[in-house]
């Protein structure tokens, strides 16, 4: 990335957009449109919403948790008919409560529905497969969003076979770059309903960037040194192969589960075929507050732990463990979350770090 910024509207850069595009599709997964933006991943849910729905259009979302309910929040300011359908944010969202809700709606006003595909603030993952699958048979013509920030290139997806029809995601997470990027997948139906959508756009319209990529630009100046990292971060995907990705994750998983378990503590996701490859979201006992736990050891060991959003603010403390991460990685992130729960007097047992060691052995 700290290399020179070169001309954004030269052939250089235009064989640069070229790569990028056709290497983010493989990611994806998907053979269709893919777009970048210099935003965040709340630029990519308003990239989503602007170009697919009109003033007053209803779309289907759960309290799955705090990023869903912000992509919630994006749509109500757009004008959008949201409707919440309440869930408990332990679970991963099943494709039969979908199903049920877009059933019932029997003249069809339902547009979209809205999953997270990994709620990174509490540590769940949802089979959104299973829910594109449901929702396909279900003959219902509702479009597929989804929000895959802290999921993509660290747990398995795939925007075409599963039946999606917008995917987004923040350069910050799996593709281990720095916020600054956003992505968005957009299948056939997405494009479609750009032809009908009547929210205002400009910087976000498909229309214009599909335009300016196909000859290797972008109609603004792109974040040109992020992009150079992109392609990094790309090469380093297919090197070690997206398979072997999903699997070194899922290892960190396991034995990040393994050490809260030896500790006598709580992971928040019931299910542990739930519990998100890219965070793992720790419940502290009753009387415990998990911001203090953080605040000291950001203070004693320089190591920064996520907090609790929304409701469980204080409840819990997230570990992440994605990206450019390894083994080392972990046991020493796991290292100083045992020594952090000694030094604030959490009631735990000993022999969590040995525990996690005794899976990336195995």
């Amino acid at each position: 990335m700290s290399r020179p910024t070169i001309d954004h509207r030269g052939p250089e850069f235009a064989e640069l957009t070229h790569r990028l595009l056709d290497g983010v599709r493989r990611v994806f997964r998907t053979r269709h449109d893919v777009f970048v933006y210099p935003a965040s991943g709340s630029g990519a849910w308003e990239a989503a919403i602007v170009n697919t729905l009109s003033p007053g259009d209803t779309v289907l979302a759960f309290e799955q948790g705090f990023f869903a309910q912000g992509w919630v929040k994006v749509a109500l300011g757009f004008g959008i008919d949201v409707r919440v359908e309440p869930w408990d944010a332990r679970r991963g969202l099943t494709a039969e409560a979908v199903a049920t809700v877009l059933a019932a709606d029997e003249a069809r006003r339902i547009r979209a529905v809205i999953v997270v595909h990994n709620e990174t603030s509490t540590g769940v993952t949802t089979d959104v497969e299973a829910i594109g699958r449901a929702m396909r048979a279900s003959g219902h013509p509702a479009l597929l969003f989804v929000d895959a920030v802290s999921s993509l290139a660290v747990t398995d997806l795939q925007h075409d076979a599963w039946d999606i029809d917008v995917t987004v995601t923040g350069s910050q997470k799996g593709l281990m770059l720095p916020p600054g990027l956003s992505l968005v997948a957009a299948g056939p139906r997405a494009m479609d309903a750009q032809e009908t959508a009547t929210l205002p756009r400009s910087y976000w319209d498909w229309t214009r960037q599909r335009e300016f990529n196909a000859r290797g630009a972008f109609p603004y100046t792109p974040a040109t040194n992020l992009l150079f990292g992109l392609e990094e971060a790309l090469a380093m995907l297919e090197e070690e192969g997206l398979e072997a990705v999903f699997a070194r994750h899922d290892r960190y998983s396991r034995a990040a589960r393994a050490a809260v378990q030896a500790w006598g503590l709580e992971v928040f996701a019931r299910d542990a075929a739930e519990s998100s490859r890219a965070v793992t979201a720790v419940l502290t006992p009753d009387g415990h507050d998990a911001d203090r736990l953080r605040a000291l050891i950001l203070e004693r060991f320089d190591m920064s732990l996520g907090t609790g959003l929304g409701p469980y603010k204080g409840r819990l403390f997230r570990i992440g463990h994605l990206g450019d991460f390894n083994d080392l990685s972990l046991v020493g992130t796991l290292g100083g979350v045992e020594m952090g729960l000694r030094l604030a007097g959490v009631p735990y047992e000993p022999g969590g770090v040995d525990a996690a060691m005794e899976v990336l052995a195995s």
